[in-house]
């Protein structure tokens, strides 16, 4: 199956993710995209226009990263708790006092 032509952006919250596919006709940076998208996705949530990071499968990009066809901008936003915290959390909740 082939790829479709452009740059997809992701941005997900618990429950529920938006996705854009942008086609491209010139080289972009991750900055470009995140300046235009309020423009192609007005009805995303706030956290989406100022992500905390930003990602193209999974590995970290600044905003100067060059983008090509197919890539996967993905939008990251803060973690509501610290993994490790909520781990040891749940350990401790289990163990007698």
């Amino acid at each position: 199956m082939a790829e479709a032509a452009g740059i997809e952006v992701i941005y997900a919250e618990a429950g529920r993710a938006w996705r854009l596919r942008l086609p491209t006709t010139e080289a972009l940076t991750a900055g470009d995209v995140l300046a235009c998208l309020r423009q192609h996705a007005p009805s995303w949530p706030e956290a989406a226009y100022a992500p905390v990071a930003m990602a193209v499968f999974g590995r970290e990009v600044g905003r100067d990263a060059r983008l090509r066809e197919g890539d996967r901008l993905e939008l990251l936003r803060a973690l509501p708790t610290d993994p490790k915290l909520a781990r040891h959390a749940r350990a401790g909740a289990g163990k007698p006092g």
